[in-house]
């Protein structure tokens, strides 16, 4: 409350109750500091809220806030998100949508033709890896951190997807982005028994910002399903079941109409 609004408060007080009836000035300023409290009390609420969101916004724990600029690091200043080659397969993706339900409910099928940055990565091996190396196959890129604890519930769940339908056709790509320690991601995964994804690592999170460059990267855990020609069939900004029925009947319809992998034990 500024002070231009305690006068009018008072005054409004005064005048709605009668002079009569106006309390003690001393009661008046508790009223007004119990107001002010309860306001405060209402905001923290609301923005402790919105900061459990997923680390919105921002990459907390042990990495940097990404830099965004209009053209993000991971991706040439000319690269246009709109791709006019990309609409076969929004029409595909239209069949996703009756699939976003359940576990993957969150899921929103992509409704312009829109074409991911080029992403650059590295391997366990620390060799280079693009996006572009998976032309030919459907990927599920999810990005995630060791100190996002909705990033970690999920890991078990895609390691089970890349288990059922992983092979030539289909490849989860999960991306760590911790920034200091290369092998707590590691050890994490070692730990909880992580079999089946491969390790990817992007610890100057450039694939962060440059899908948040292109309206894709707002928090962590960020999942994008990807077609074989690099053209986004769907986005899911938050955690999901991926290892559920839903996330493997969502997977094979985007794997449509191309070939259904046979499952890998």
């Amino acid at each position: 409350m500024t002070e231009a609004d305690q006068p009018r408060a008072t005054e409004t007080d005064e005048t709605a109750t009668g002079p009569d009836a106006t309390p003690p000035k001393g009661a008046r300023g508790s009223g007004v500091r119990t107001v002010a409290i309860v306001a405060l009390a209402t905001l923290a609420g609301a923005v402790a809220g919105a900061l459990a969101l997923y680390g919105m916004n921002r990459l907390p724990g042990n990495a940097q806030a990404p830099q965004v600029t209009s053209a993000p690091a991971a991706e040439p200043a000319s690269f246009k998100a709109a791709d006019p080659a990309c609409q076969g397969t929004v029409e595909r993706a239209r069949a996703l949508a009756p699939l976003a339900k359940g576990g993957v409910a969150a899921f929103a099928p992509a409704t312009e033709p829109r074409r991911l940055p080029p992403l650059a990565f590295t391997d366990g091996n620390g060799k280079g890896v693009t996006l572009a190396d998976f032309k030919g196959r459907v990927v599920l890129l999810n990005l995630w951190a060791t100190w996002c604890v909705p990033c970690r519930k999920e890991m078990p769940d895609l390691d089970r997807l890349q288990a059922t339908l992983g092979g030539p056709d289909f490849e989860v790509v999960a991306v760590n982005l911790d920034t200091r320690d290369p092998e707590k991601p590691r050890t994490f995964l070692n730990e909880i028994g992580v079999k089946r994804l491969a390790f990817y690592a992007d610890p100057a999170t450039k694939t962060f910002q440059a899908l948040r460059g292109v309206g894709r990267g707002f928090g962590l855990p960020t999942t994008l399903i990807v077609d074989r020609d690099g053209c986004e069939m769907g986005f899911l900004a938050g955690p999901a079941e991926w290892g559920g029925a839903e996330a493997e009947a969502l997977v094979r319809a985007a794997l449509a109409p191309g070939e259904v992998p046979v499952p890998v034990r």
